[in-house]
């Protein structure tokens, strides 16, 4: 059994380099320019992250629960691999959020955990919550990992995106997350 420690670093980073580039760190830089009010902005962040990501740790904890056995490590195994493909494929922005900007921190927290509803990092953190069956640490350490990159992106903006190789990150990702993939499917198929 892991330590809440180790699954807290383990979720941060796996998280943090899912969402480099991702639609949710473009939705926080446009949130962050267009309200102007970036404590309300990361605040609604952190608020919103937690709670999407407790509800999808919570699920993969159950379904692992519900699934016990050495088929549904398979499966966890196959969904990190996809996850691996998918981290790959650089976001969009589809639209921005309906908001007033007399309400920045609720139009936050609601464009965010519904922009966050099946990403990647939302993905993630079930595919977490599955493995570790730890909801608190799995929670903790995937918004910590969510705020790592948004904070900056809140603070600095557009010209954070020039600073970073997002190629390399996804890439970077990607084989993290093909490496716990198929360290769950080697263990499950031995």
């Amino acid at each position: 059994m892991e330590s809440g420690l180790s699954i807290i670093a383990t979720s941060t980073a796996i998280v943090a380099l899912a969402e480099i580039g991702d639609k949710t760190m473009l939705l926080a830089m446009l949130l962050a320019a267009r309200f102007r009010q970036p404590v309300q902005v990361i605040a609604g962040i952190c608020l919103a992250t937690l709670a999407n990501h407790a509800l999808a740790a919570w699920a993969g904890a159950a379904l692992a629960d519900w699934l016990a056995g050495p088929w549904f490590q398979i499966a966890v195994g196959a969904g990190f691999l996809a996850m691996a493909a998918w981290v790959l494929v650089p976001d969009r922005m589809d639209e921005a959020p309906a908001a007033s900007g007399q309400q920045a921190f609720v139009a936050t927290v609601l464009a965010f955990f519904l922009v966050e509803i099946g990403d990647k990092t939302q993905v993630a953190t079930i595919a977490l919550g599955a493995r570790f069956q730890d909801v608190t640490a799995v929670a903790i350490g995937t918004t910590l990992g969510m705020m790592l990159v948004n904070v900056p992106a809140v603070l600095v903006g557009e010209r954070a995106l020039g600073w970073v190789p997002l190629g390399w990150v996804r890439a970077g990702a990607a084989l993290l997350f093909g490496a716990l993939g198929a360290a769950l499917l080697w263990a499950a198929l031995r």
